[in-house]
């Protein structure tokens, strides 16, 4: 377990919790690598119900781009950290719950398309700067944003970067829920465990049934987002923007 990810327990409730508060939990590949090895223990830990995600005073600024900047260096066909990530918690068979407060960046906004409810600070900064830094989509969000929030606030999201308040998040369809900045993850938690007192078998199957009829295309979309992905991480206008950003 990375020391920038950590995990609580309240009960049948699992926190995982990013803890990099000095770089607003950027994510690195350990960090993916070490929630996704937690999600895939608490699959399979019968005592876990349900799971928290959070951060502290931001959820998370996105991918380090640091990271980002490296994969020049890496084969193009080696394993993507946050890739990984995101196919366990697309897996993940019981129900995840998000508290959001402060910066909510690229993953840390598309990854809220596969958590079964989220709660969001009113004065969240959610944002999809993809194009911004010469990217395209990930997590499915080329297809689930516009299911969610409709194509019109999806489109425009998407190809403009724009950045989105909580509340608006809430007013869309994107989170469940906006509260004050204090309220989120007492809110959160409340949630996470009114899933957890319930029949676990139940809700699972519930889950499963809800994502079922969309699983073959939700595939198919995220491999083909991946590989332009990988495309635009190491073409020379992505790795400008990247230079750019480390020189600031």
């Amino acid at each position: 377990m990375s020391d920038h990810v950590l995990t609580e327990r309240d009960e049948a409730v699992l926190t995982i919790r990013l803890n990099r508060a000095d770089k607003k939990n950027a994510l690195t590949r350990a960090m993916y690598d070490a929630m996704g090895a937690a999600l895939s223990a608490a699959a399979s830990d019968d005592s876990v119900r349900v799971v928290m995600l959070a951060g502290g005073a931001d959820f998370t600024a996105g991918n380090d781009i640091k990271d980002f900047a490296a994969v020049g260096d890496r084969p193009a066909n080696s394993p993507g950290s946050a890739f990984s990530f995101l196919e366990n918690i697309v897996a993940f068979p019981k129900p995840v719950v998000a508290a959001v407060r402060g910066y909510a960046v690229g993953i840390g906004t598309t990854m809220l398309l596969h958590c079964d409810a989220v709660v969001a600070s009113e004065t969240a900064r959610l944002q999809m700067p993809f194009t911004r830094l010469g990217l395209v989509p990930e997590a499915g969000s080329s297809l689930l944003l516009a299911a969610r929030v409709g194509t019109v606030k999806a489109n425009w999201w998407l190809l403009s970067g724009a950045q989105i308040s909580g509340a608006e998040a809430a007013a869309s369809g994107l989170a469940s829920r906006a509260v004050p900045d204090n309220e989120v993850e007492p809110a959160a938690l409340e949630m996470a465990r009114t899933l957890a007192a319930l029949p676990p078998g139940a809700v699972a199957e519930t889950k499963r049934l809800i994502r079922a009829p969309h699983a073959a295309a939700l595939a198919e979309v995220m491999a083909a987002e991946r590989v332009a992905f990988g495309e635009r991480l190491r073409s020379a206008e992505a790795q400008a923007v990247f230079a750019s950003f480390l020189k600031k």
